[in-house]
This record gives structure tokens, C-alpha cells and sequence, in this order.
């Protein structure tokens, strides 16, 4: 059965067909049909099977057909005959960076370029000189473009708390090096999805050559692709491709709203500013040939009529239409995780590694941290903390942090060992290949929290399930957390989530941020969060609490 993720695409492969062929309205459509199917928290055939299709936005009764084809066969019989009418080479054009539809159709039908090798070609012959909107500073960029496609690693995209260490270090690199006054990440990064096929970083520097200089020698990087008077592309070592760009201070929130993206939210604010006579790009807001606005994103937005959208959620999913009526309700940030539930120290443990957790809770400003004394782990294997650990949890006393004690249950009703150390509250794990959640209906409150329940399958399988029991579910990076639209899907349910400080961890583990990005990105509020609460709200009831 296709996926939501396989149905968007497909549909977003549709539309960039009709571009390339010249529709006008058609497009549109089928984008839109595209984000909404994609913003789902559900399985699209769950939808259909309910004859209910028609009720998600931009589905009317031509798509509807077509959803059900693909969903009964696997195959759009509408979509394959669009394909036979564009040469096979125009569809790999559009896979490459910065090479729109739009800009592919010109190629084809008035150059008769029909794929990346001729494109080059067509470069490499001098054959874009004198086309118009082709200056020798666009047709480099899509020689680098064409160039990074090629390369290797192209197409893929690595999960974000890969990529998270790696662009904190080209950052903290940059600064180190002196020239810039001001440094962000933007593109995908910034909105913090589950993958990023490149990084983004903008600039304002008065030495960019300095800069650039700078960037190309931090040792993370293995190539530069283009160096020009404002960007520098570079591919790093691993095969990741890096954007630098300088821009000017009274263009940078212009310029950081435009990398942020995502192309559909972009797309929707270009369409409100035309309606009201204006242009928005990189470079401000504009009416006429007069910026009034860009040196911060909110110019941008109000100039818009438009509430700041936080970039977690800029997708044109009803962002937009939410801001233009006023401020958008505030997502959950990290100031306001009061505590961490759920806590690993190592299986050796001693007294001094809870001397430094504890340190770093502090150091955090979290009023509590409970911390796993024992359980059954993955292997089934019932373990505990050892006796020096356990000792220094109960007789640690600075001021500031409650430690509390929590035990793992396994989801397969295994239980901790009888003489397991004294516990607060439980924590739920699934235990084996892809358990669901426990049969029976447990009484409210038996569980505080249910972590390690993956990504889409928490979506299908445990949400439900938490909800009834009243249990959070924790979310993060990884494959065995909730990933932002399988915690969109819990938060839209009433189920609380969980969002892991990573207190325990070393401080460069991308565990924290990205999580934190994760349920922002899923709309998640303060109140959406369990361990925004109080000690006692967070569990249920935390016997015995222990100040440290």
C-alpha cells in the first residue's frame, strides 16, 4: 500500500510535469493536494476507506479518483501519460538544486536541452550567453548546481542530528576566525526537519573575501564549488553541501526569511504580496523600487498584514492564514522544560557520574531529573544502577534539583526483578521487534511515560493506546522516538509528549535541540508538554522526592 509520503510525491512530481508543459492553474492544484495528503496523521487509505477524501483541503472530485487509483494499484495511469510527453531528461533537470519547472521548460523548448548532460554541454558551448535572464553569474550557479548533482552524495539527505555537530562546528569555526558580525542557519536545518540534503549559513560581514577565505579552510570542508562576490558553495569531506552567503544587515531578515523557506510557505507570501502591489525576495520587501522592509523577518511579515511565523512550522500548511489573524498561539522553547522524566546513566555508573548529571541539571536551570534505576532492557535483560550510584542519588543534597527514581517496565509484561531498587513512577519501553502497546487496558496513572515507541508506528499504534491510559510519549531524533508528524499525531490525539533534555549526555549531543525542534515543528505548546510541569504534575506523584 503506498504511503502519505509516496502519495505527495507523486503528486508534486504531477505538477512540476504541468509546469514544465505550460498549465497554468493546474499546478497548484496538485501541490496543494500534495501538502495536505503530506500533513496527514493518518494513512491516506484509513481516509479513503471512510469516504472521506474529500474532506482534506484541495482533494475535489478529479484528484479524489486519482488517489484511489494509485491507492487500489500502485499506478496513476494519468501520471505515466504526462511522462511520455516530456522528454525522460527534463524530469532529472528538475531534481537539480536551484532548476525550477519553469526555468527546465525554457531550456527544453527553446534551447532543445532535455537533460543535465546537455545542459552542460550547452554551458560548456557558450550557448546560454546573450539568452535573456542568463547572466554570467546565473549560468554559473547552475554550472556549480549541475556540478553538485553530479557529485558524489547527491540527492541524499542525512538525518538532522547527523548534521546538527557538524554545522554547530562550521558556525562556532566562523566565528572563531573574526570578519563576522552576525551568523545563522537557515534552509531545512532552521525548520528543523527530519532530514537536510545541504545547510544554509547567511552572514553580515564587511570582509567577506576574509570569510571566505576562513570557510574554505576549516577542516570539515573538501571542496569549494564556487566562490562569487556575496555565496561560496563548498562540499565537506563527508559529501555534505554548504552554502555561505553575505548579505547586507538591512536585507537580512529578508534574506534569512528566503533560505529558511520552505518553498511552499515562500510561494504563498510572494502570492499576498503581489495582491497588495508589492514584491518580497532575498533582498526585502519592496514597493516599487522602494524597500520598506527586510532588516528583520517581522518588517517582512507585517509588512505583509502577517503575524512572525516561527520557522518550525513554515511548511503553507495554515501557518499563514493563522498569522494573518493574529498571533500565533506560542510553541513550546527550551527555557520552559522544567525537568527531564526520563535519564540514562551508564550501566557502571558511579557516585561521581551522578555528581555531574545532577551539575548539569543545575547548570540547565531544571528543577528536577528522574533518573532510571532500573528496568529490562532491549535484550530483555533485567539490569539496575550499581549500589555506589544508587547510594549517591538518595544522599546527594545541593540545592536546586529534585531527583526522583523511575523504573522501566517492558511492554511484553515483563516486570523489573522483585528486588529492584525502590522507584517513583514507571516508564513503559517496548521490549523485541516492533511490539505495540500492552493488550490490556491499564488504570490511569499506572505508567508516567512511554519512551522508545518509534516514529510512524507510535503514530498508528500507540497513540491510541496513550491516550487512553493518560501516558506521554516521548519525542526526538532517532527511530525509536516520535518523530514531528507521528507527535503532531499524538498532540492533535490530547496525548502529552516528552521532551528529553539530554542532561545525561554530553553537551554537544544533538539530542536536546533536535528534539525540542521536533515538537515545536509538531505545533506543540507549553501545556503539550509533560515535563513543562511541576515535579508532582509531571508523574502523577513522585514519592519520596529528594532535593540534590
Amino acid at each position: 500500500m503506498p504511503t502519505n509520503r509516496e502519495a505527495a510525491e507523486l503528486f508534486r512530481s504531477i505538477a512540476d510535469i504541468l509546469d514544465v508543459l505550460g498549465e497554468r492553474f493546474k499546478p497548484e492544484a496538485y501541490r496543494r493536494a500534495a501538502r495536505s495528503i503530506e500533513s496527514l496523521t493518518e494513512d491516506l487509505a484509513a481516509v479513503a476507506a471512510r469516504n472521506e477524501l474529500r474532506t482534506i483541503p484541495g482533494i475535489g472530485e478529479a484528484i479524489e479518483e486519482k488517489i484511489r487509483e494509485y491507492l487500489t494499484t500502485g499506478h496513476l495511469a494519468y501520471y505515466e501519460r504526462l511522462q511520455k510527453e516530456v522528454p525522460p531528461g527534463i524530469l532529472d533537470l528538475l531534481r537539480v538544486p536551484g532548476l525550477g519547472p519553469k526555468t527546465a521548460r525554457r531550456f527544453w523548448l527553446e534551447l532543445g536541452v532535455e537533460g543535465p548532460a546537455e545542459l552542460a554541454d550547452a554551458i560548456a558551448k557558450g550557448r546560454l550567453t546573450g539568452v535573456a535572464g542568463f547572466g554570467p553569474k546565473k549560468v554559473e550557479q547552475i554550472r556549480s548546481a549541475l556540478a553538485a548533482a553530479a557529485g558524489p552524495g547527491a540527492g541524499q539527505r542525512l538525518p538532522i542530528d547527523t548534521a546538527y555537530p557538524v554545522a554547530q562546528r562550521l558556525v562556532a569555526g566562523l566565528k572563531a576566525a573574526g570578519g563576522v558580525e552576525r551568523i545563522e542557519l537557515a534552509g531545512s536545518f532552521r525548520r528543523c526537519r527530519e532530514t537536510v540534503g545541504d545547510l544554509d549559513i547567511l552572514v553580515t560581514s564587511s570582509e567577506p573575501e576574509r570569510v571566505f577565505d576562513a570557510f574554505s579552510r576549516l577542516p570539515e570542508v573538501g571542496e569549494v564549488r564556487l566562490r562569487g562576490g556575496t555565496k561560496e558553495t563548498v562540499v565537506l569531506r563527508q559529501g555534505l553541501q554548504v552554502d555561505l552567503r553575505v548579505v547586507e544587515p538591512a536585507a537580512f531578515g529578508a534574506a534569512w526569511l528566503y533560505f529558511t523557506g520552505s518553498k511552499d510557505h515562500n510561494v504563498h507570501l510572494r502570492s499576498i504580496a503581489r495582491d497588495r502591489g508589492l514584491k518580497v525576495n532575498e533582498y526585502g520587501i519592496f514597493r516599487g523600487e522602494e524597500r520598506i522592509g527586510g532588516r528583520t523577518e517581522e518588517e517582512v511579515y507585517a509588512a505583509l498584514g502577517l503575524a512572525w511565523v516561527p520557522p518550525e512550522i513554515r511548511e503553507d500548511r495554515g501557518e499563514i492564514d493563522a498569522a494573518a489573524r493574529g498571533p500565533l498561539p506560542p510553541l513550546v522553547t527550551a527555557p520552559e522544560l522544567r525537568g527531564d522524566l526520563h535519564c540514562h546513566l551508564a550501566p557502571d555508573a558511579s557516585a561521581r557520574d551522578v555528581d555531574r548529571m545532577i551539575a548539569a541539571a543545575r547548570a540547565r536551570h531544571l528543577d528536577y531529573v528522574g533518573v532510571v534505576v532500573g528496568g529490562v532492557g532491549a535484550d530483555g535483560a533485567r539490569w539496575t544502577l550499581p549500589s555506589a550510584a544508587l547510594a549517591r542519588l538518595d544522599s546527594a543534597r545541593p540545592p536546586g534539583v529534585t531527583v526522583g527514581r523511575a523504573r522501566e517496565d517492558a511492554s511484553n509484561g515483563d516486570a523489573s526483578p522483585g528486588d529492584a531498587p525502590r522507584s517513583d513512577y514507571r516508564i513503559l519501553r517496548p521490549i523485541g521487534s516492533s511490539p505495540g502497546p500492552p493488550t490490556r487496558p491499564p488504570p490511569s496513572g499506572e505508567w508516567t511515560l512511554a519512551a522508545h515507541v518509534g516514529g510512524d508506528e507510535a503514530a498508528r499504534r500507540w497513540v491510541p493506546w496513550a491516550r487512553s491510559a493518560r501516558v506521554a510519549l516521548e519525542v526526538g531524533p532517532g527511530p525509536e522516538r516520535l518523530d514531528s508528524t507521528a507527535a503532531r499525531a499524538a498532540r492533535e490525539a490530547g496525548v502529552a509528549l516528552h521532551v528529553p533534555t539530554g542532561v545525561a549526555l554530553a553537551e554537544d549531543d544533538p539530542l536536546a535541540p533536535v528534539a525540542l525542534g521536533f515538537a515545536r515543528r509538531s505545533g506543540a505548546g507549553p501545556k503539550d508538554v509533560k515535563n513543562t510541569a511541576r515535579a508532582a504534575d509531571a508523574t502523577g506523584a513522585w514519592a519520596r522526592p529528594k532535593r540534590a
